[in-house]
């Protein structure tokens, strides 16, 4: 009689987590005018759990390799609560729970087949790991973005998670990307932490959030986002090839000042979270709390803008964006943080034409959605930064 009712609760919960599934679809359709936006329903299942007691951290990257291999990047320990890591406190708290690795790897049906990260040899491991791009060669970018402030009231400590840790010692501000194997055999190291000469330096970065690769001329594409500007490196050696800033023009160091939507769009970056190659070779780079994506030639000569959700304030609507799996990639994906949905855009005009997503906690739902890639088979996967701390997938109809 026991067993009969754990399976009757069981199927229950998993009838609920379907009809969520379901009214996010449709919610989806209604915003995209039917047929013009893709379908996608959630995976409520997906990914499989981590075991050992382990969780994820502030989600800051996540991508799909050639492989159809899912690649997620998170800042561990740091970013989790008293109450989230018990074991790790002093004296210890509760049984659970321990961060993951930082850099994991699954596999489509959400399995977890590789893990590593943290500090080695060679290399400086950054505070807070962000953005992560594989190459066409398997070699895995992670960018070094920082870490921000947390907002008033939220500590490290929590009620329930034991004595709260004592401040760690300031240590040098992230300002590098580095270069992997697959397996986590470091190879390469572009900037150095806490060195920071400025937007129109060729050897250093500040605080870099996102990074792409070129395969056909075998380069690094690196969203600087304490730049405001892209800088583009050798992806062997990491020499500096060249850099722009907003319209193309040269990047800036002036105070931004507030976002005001109803003001023509400025003339330089106010927050550069992403870049993105498309297969006919247009780079699109999310300038995110001015609420646009501006699209260059590889030589930096601006194309195109479009402003995102205007009215958005706070941490602003476009965090990243990936593209369709069609070959001509007619729809990106803008992960709208701030507003906690997924935009849905056509790539010809970057008109909105349907979304998916809102805010809440159970699958279907959002917060800070930060990372969005996309599988061969048009399979969408979004990770979650600040308190988020989760991946999902979204099945392609």
């Amino acid at each position: 009689m026991k067993r009969n009712h754990v399976l009757c609760g069981s199927a229950s919960v998993l009838a609920l987590l379907l009809a969520g599934a379901t009214l996010v679809q449709n919610h989806a359709l209604a915003q995209g005018g039917g047929a013009q936006a893709p379908r996608l329903d959630v995976d409520p299942l997906w990914p499989k759990p981590l075991g050992n007691h382990q969780i994820l951290g502030s989600v800051t990257g996540v991508t799909v390799d050639a492989q159809n291999h899912i690649w997620v990047t998170h800042r561990g320990l740091d970013s989790l609560g008293g109450n989230e890591k018990g074991p790790t406190l002093t004296p210890p708290a509760s049984q659970c729970c321990f961060a993951a690795p930082a850099v994991l790897e699954f596999d489509q049906p959400g399995n977890l087949i590789g893990h590593w990260g943290g500090p080695g040899q060679g290399y400086q491991w950054p505070q807070a790991p962000s953005g992560i791009a594989v190459d066409s060669k398997g070699n895995v970018w992670v960018a070094g973005a920082g870490v921000d402030p947390p907002p008033a009231g939220r500590g490290r400590g929590g009620p329930g998670g034991g004595r709260a840790e004592a401040p760690a010692a300031p240590v040098p501000g992230d300002a590098h990307v580095l270069k992997f194997s697959r397996t986590g055999q470091f190879l390469l190291q572009i900037g150095a932490p806490g060195k920071m000469e400025g937007p129109d330096s060729q050897t250093t970065l500040n605080r870099p959030t996102m990074v792409a690769y070129d395969a056909a001329a075998n380069e690094i594409y690196v969203a600087d986002g304490g730049n405001r500007r892209v800088v583009v490196f050798d992806a062997d050696k990491g020499t500096y090839k060249r850099h722009w800033g907003a319209y193309g023009e040269k990047p800036g160091d002036a105070p931004s000042g507030p976002y005001d939507p109803a003001a023509p769009p400025p003339r330089q970056f106010r927050d550069v979270s992403c870049v993105k190659i498309s297969r006919d070779n247009q780079v699109y780079v999310c300038d995110r709390r001015n609420d646009r994506i501006q699209v260059f030639q590889k030589d930096g000569k601006f194309v195109k803008e479009a402003i995102v959700s205007r009215t958005t304030l706070g941490d602003g609507a476009v965090w990243d964006v990936a593209f369709s799996s069609d070959p001509q990639q007619q729809f990106v994906f803008v992960a709208d943080g701030h507003d906690k949905k997924v935009l849905i855009l056509q790539r010809g005009t970057l008109q909105q034409v349907g979304s998916f997503g809102d805010g809440g906690r159970l699958p279907g739902r959002f917060y800070a959605v930060g990372s969005v890639s996309v599988d061969a088979q048009g399979n969408v996967y979004t990770g979650e930064n600040l308190e988020g701390k989760r991946v999902q997938k979204w099945l392609r109809r």
